[in-house]
């Protein structure tokens, strides 16, 4: 597993884990604010971006869990904060069961304890794309998903140059498959009540992908978590609306136990 580690030297650290996508890349917009206070690990997951291989028949979060917590062995990293998006959040639930004394605390971004029905009716809709049309079109649609429509519209240019990135560099259908069964299969409903970090749940209230209403759950369910939601700024607000998220989240991983 090829990653970085960037940031301040000695300071805490902090993984990132993107969702379906994979690619650290995604976490562009948080990057220089995280690196002002952490030491900052970053990796593409595996089957994705600088770690493409193809994924194995039954392949799980856990598969997913463990390759950060070797991340963090190759990096000589005993434990660390954890902020994950939508599937790299389920990454950090899993983390928090697998590997407890690994992670410090956790921020999880629009992410879940068990997939809701109307994000599997989406995921349905974007395989069905995918099967009948290709990746080309799947990658298309992809930001239909992610952003509101004032983000795309004023940005026509920049999703236009995402899509054509992401056209090129697609992890592949299969591995695709079998990461979308893998966040389908993931249920931690049962082991909410047994995790212990402090968590801060994030979410969006115009999230068309995964309802803020999940998040609300995670949060009720999860002994040690809070719950912040932004009303605009879509599956993506990282993205869209990077300022507030980052002084939260900052603010967050910095608090005293």
């Amino acid at each position: 597993m090829r990653y970085e580690v960037t940031g301040k030297p000695g300071a805490p650290a902090v993984v990132l884990s993107a969702g379906l996508g994979g690619a650290a890349a995604f976490w562009t917009p948080q990057r220089a604010a995280l690196e002002e206070h952490f030491q900052v690990v970053a990796f593409d997951q595996r089957g994705t971006g600088r770690n493409a291989a193809g994924l194995p028949d039954g392949y799980t979060i856990g598969h997913m869990a463990d390759d950060a917590a070797a991340v963090l062995d190759k990096a000589g990293i005993a434990r660390a904060h954890f902020i994950g998006h939508a599937l790299g959040g389920l990454v950090g639930l899993e983390l928090a069961r697998r590997h407890p004394a690994r992670l410090d605390r956790l921020v999880l971004v629009n992410a879940w304890a068990k997939v809701e029905p109307h994000s599997e009716r989406c995921f349905d809709i974007r395989l069905g794309i995918l099967a009948a049309q290709g990746p080309a079109a799947y990658v298309a649609a992809q930001p239909l998903f992610l952003h509101t429509a004032p983000y795309m519209a004023a940005n026509f240019t920049r999703v236009d140059a995402e899509i054509a990135h992401g056209t090129a560099h697609f992890q592949g259908a299969e591995n695709l498959r079998r990461r979308i069964a893998a966040l389908r299969a993931f249920d931690a409903r049962a082991d909410l009540a047994r995790i212990d970090a402090p968590t801060l749940v994030t979410a969006s209230r115009d999230d068309l992908l995964v309802p803020w209403t999940a998040s609300q759950v995670l949060a009720e369910g999860l002994p040690k978590a809070r719950l912040w939601i932004t009303e605009t700024g879509g599956h993506a607000f990282t993205v869209e609306q990077p300022g507030p998220f980052n002084r939260a989240a900052i603010e967050f991983l910095e608090e005293d136990a």
